[in-house]
């Protein structure tokens, strides 16, 4: 932990919170010095402090132990490079617009990677009125089912979750050409263009 950098980031956090340095010791039952002490730098937080100092600024550990916090790149927004986090232990899904740290149960998650469907992976997709009506073979058991699908165009997501034991069919809304996602919880993330 490099204390200046350290004590720099509590600074600004805390001032961003609108908090007075006594305000932020009496959260974290410490003196109004000790704050001022971290925030020149001239010594550091105990351990012990770090995950309520953590949760009254706003900011991750990691970003607190480094001292910077990290700021993604603006982006375009297009809805086609939409980052999908599925949680292994318990099934949480999770999107991000940009790279992004995200965790769940406790643990850190990698964004899934999309792989092209194949002639045995790809969902069957028709066009009934003004909707996409999709469907699929794929098993849909307890162990071995399509947990959701999404339609991603430019700028807009449209997402349905699916449950084990009921057929795959989807009706999501025609806005156009897109990417048509679904993940398999056994095989990962597939997509194909509609």
């Amino acid at each position: 932990m490099d204390e200046k950098h350290t004590g720099a980031l509590i600074r600004t956090l805390r001032r961003d919170k609108g908090m007075t340095q006594k305000q932020l010791a009496e959260q974290l039952l410490v003196s109004d010095k000790a704050v001022s002490k971290w925030e020149r730098g001239c010594g550091s937080p105990d351990v012990s402090l770090l995950p309520d100092l953590s949760k009254a600024l706003g900011v991750g550990l990691e970003n607190l132990l480094s001292g910077d916090l990290e700021q993604n790149d603006l982006v375009g927004g297009n809805m086609k490079n939409l980052k999908f986090y599925v949680c292994p232990q318990c099934g949480n899904l999770l999107t991000a617009a940009a790279p992004a740290k995200i965790a769940c149960c406790g643990k850190p998650l990698e964004p899934l990677t999309p792989q092209k469907a194949g002639h045995d992976d790809a969902v069957q997709v028709e066009q009934i009125e003004n909707d996409w009506f999709i469907t699929a073979r794929h098993p849909m058991e307890k162990a071995h089912y399509i947990t959701f699908v999404a339609l991603l165009t430019g700028d807009t997501v449209v997402l349905r979750r699916q449950y084990p034991e009921w057929d795959l069919q989807a009706r999501l809304p025609r806005i156009g050409h897109g990417l048509l996602v679904w993940h398999c919880n056994q095989h990962g993330l597939f997509y194909q263009l509609v």
